[in-house]
């Protein structure tokens, strides 16, 4: 019935990195290394992520006609995924400025260029996609009316997962469509805004749980991450690596776990396969470059 393990719907950036011996602060000029350029976005990492690993994947964004939208385009292809819904249109491609310190540590400030055009109606146009997908991921780099519009089209057998990056209030109804929400320390503070969710991790899953999700995530790094659900909470250990570059690392987390969600596991085994996709990853540098195969993942 599927033709795509999983359908991202979001951002497509060149990431434009440059490594510093420690990231400046307010009025401060620092020297960096040489400028290195790379296929980026949230959504675009993440499609590729699940491509590598095996998935079957699609990718609904917008890019420009440009150099860095043909840079996008070649590095969805040849990691497998179908570019069937990326549009290319005459606005700039979204690009990334990150600088990347010695302990891999990384400062982004993200322009989103053609990103910010992905409209309700390109959704709409592509409604066919959702509906042979088994997976819908989004994240926030593209418009929130347009993550609003894929979980209003959402065929009900079809399960939605958000990362929502950069962090902002969610309405209810995306809220209610999250199985799971996928947040960092960051993230789920941004989202639980006034909420009174204690200093552990495990209280902000609980909290965030209460707020309408059917499933929480809290990913916690090279701790691991939390999963919640109305079985309770769970904390998921990953494994000890030498960090070179977190870029990306949180988009192939959340690629994994939705293309193992998609597969049957449970939630737990889901994120416990995903810490160790992540763990792999910030073993190199760069953001695509750095995702592990499903084999590299079965060598960890």
């Amino acid at each position: 019935m599927y033709e795509y393990d999983l359908l991202v719907v979001g951002s497509a950036n060149a990431d434009l990195v440059i490594g510093v011996e420690r990231r400046p602060g307010a009025g401060e000029t620092v020297l960096g290394s040489d400028l290195a350029v790379h296929p980026g976005g949230k959504g675009a990492n993440q499609a590729v992520a699940a491509a590598r690993l095996g998935a079957r994947t699609a990718l609904l964004a917008r890019v420009g006609e440009d150099d860095h939208g043909r840079l996008l385009l070649d590095s969805q292809r040849s990691a497998g995924v179908d570019t069937v819904g990326v549009l290319v249109g005459d606005v700039p491609t979204g690009v990334a400025l990150i600088t990347v310190d010695p302990s891999g540590d990384n400062s982004i400030v993200v322009s989103p260029g053609a990103n910010g055009r992905l409209a309700p109606g390109d959704v709409r146009a592509a409604e066919s996609l959702l509906h042979v997908s088994r997976v819908v991921s989004a994240q926030l780099e593209i418009p929130l009316e347009t993550v609003q519009e894929v979980v209003r089209i959402l065929p009900p057998e079809t399960r939605f997962v958000l990362n929502p990056s950069p962090p902002r209030p969610l309405p209810r109804e995306v809220l209610a469509a999250c199985d799971p929400l996928i947040v960092n320390e960051h993230e789920a503070k941004v989202i639980l805004g006034d909420a009174k969710a204690g200093d552990r991790p495990e209280d902000w899953a609980r909290v965030l749980l209460a707020k309408g999700p059917r499933s929480v995530v809290v990913t916690l790094g090279a701790e691991g991450a939390l999963v919640a659900s109305a079985a309770g909470v769970q904390r998921v250990e990953s494994v000890r690596v030498d960090a070179v570059d977190t870029t990306g690392a949180g988009d192939a987390f959340t690629a994994a776990l939705a293309w193992r969600l998609g597969t049957g596991a449970s939630l737990a085994e889901a994120a416990a396969y995903a810490a160790r996709v992540g763990a792999a990853a910030v073993t190199r540098p760069g953001a695509q470059a750095s995702y592990p195969t499903a084999a590299e993942v079965g060598a960890l």
